[in-house]
Parts: structure tokens; sequence; C-alpha cells
């Protein structure tokens, strides 16, 4: 997965598809690049509240990297609602700890 979505992305950074060069320069494995990180999030999201939900914005930061073979797991809370309006706030933890938290901004239906 993190090769195919790198590249799907059109991110040919070696650190996210060349594991040898990866630990060259002092990573442990290959790692997610943000487009997939923010593509998980939003998926995590519109999958939780329906297909018909559009996302109205997405703040993320990145903490510790998602390296190839471990499990990142989301979690989200609805702090702040407002009609069909909905702010959820989003974390993504791997064996690291959180890789990704932010707020996702989006209309339900």
């Amino acid at each position: 997965m993190v090769v195919s979505t790198a590249l799907a992305t059109m991110d040919y950074t070696p650190v996210h598809h060349d594991t040898a060069l990866a630990r060259a320069q002092g990573s442990k494995d290959i790692f997610l690049n943000i487009l997939t990180t923010m593509g998980l999030v939003e998926r995590y999201v519109t999958d939780w509240a329906g297909p018909r939900s559009v996302i109205r914005s997405i703040d993320v930061k990145l903490g510790v990297p998602a390296y190839a073979g471990d499990r990142l797991t989301f979690s989200g809370t609805v702090v702040a609602g407002a009609g069909e309006r909905l702010t959820v706030e989003v974390r993504g933890r791997v064996s690291l700890g959180e890789h990704a938290t932010g707020t996702v901004t989006l209309e339900t239906q």
C-alpha cells in the first residue's frame, strides 16, 4: 500500500518506495506520504458520515511516520455541530504514537 499509493499520487520520493534508500537516510523503513494520509483521513470521516457527506475543510498535522507493515488506526470525535455542518477531530495512531491529528469539517445530508 505504501508504494502503490505513493506512485498513484505521483510522489516518486525514494523514502516512499525504496527500502534501502529510506534506511540509508536514517528511516526504519518506507513510510506513507502526506497525500495518502490525507486520503485515509477523508475516507475515515466519509465512511462514518455516509456517502452523501461533503468535506468542506480539512486541517491535518503529521506526527510520527506510518511505516510499511505498521497498523494505522483512526478514531474521531464530533467537537462541533450546527445543523448539517459538523467538525470532527480525527487521530490516526501507529505503534510509535500519533501519525496524524486534525479536524475535518463536513456537511451531512
